[in-house]
């Protein structure tokens, strides 16, 4: 199994297979403390293969650097049934999660964890910024 895609992003969707993503990022900027995004999404293509058949879960939990989850609801739990037809050496999935009200109680890099089967497959990386502090910066660097 491999995820060949995971990015949060402002819209993704599946269309017959195709994934649209619109809108990648990495970086939420905000003044004031905790952040709250209003909505974005995680947008995962993942590729199997006749190994992989079998019943899998799935789980995705965002984390600050100390590896605290930032909202108790999480992991977001799905069990993942992969079926392979003998004819087919791989197949390709979309998986997009719609993700409402994401709040960062303050600035520092967070992450997306999905886990397969309980094995870390993939890290999404979001850096929170101060905006302020940023500005305040840029300031005294031009005062310099």
């Amino acid at each position: 199994m491999d995820i060949q895609i995971a990015t949060l992003c402002d819209h993704a969707a599946d269309y017959n297979g195709k994934m649209v993503i619109s809108g990648t990022f990495e970086t939420l900027a905000g003044r004031e403390f905790p952040v709250v995004h209003p909505s974005c999404c995680l947008a995962l293509r993942i590729c199997v293969t006749p190994e992989d058949a079998g019943e899998h879960k799935m789980e995705i939990s965002i984390i600050d650097e100390d590896g605290k989850k930032i909202d108790p609801k999480m992991p977001m739990k799905a069990n993942f049934p992969v079926e392979m037809p003998d004819s087919i050496s791989f197949l390709s999935r979309n998986i997009v999660l719609n993700l409402h009200g994401l709040k960062f109680e303050k600035e520092g890099v967070y992450f997306a964890d999905i886990t397969v089967d309980g094995e870390l497959m993939s890290r999404v990386p979001i850096r929170v910024v101060d905006v302020n502090k940023i500005e305040q910066e840029k300031q005294a660097q031009a005062k310099g």
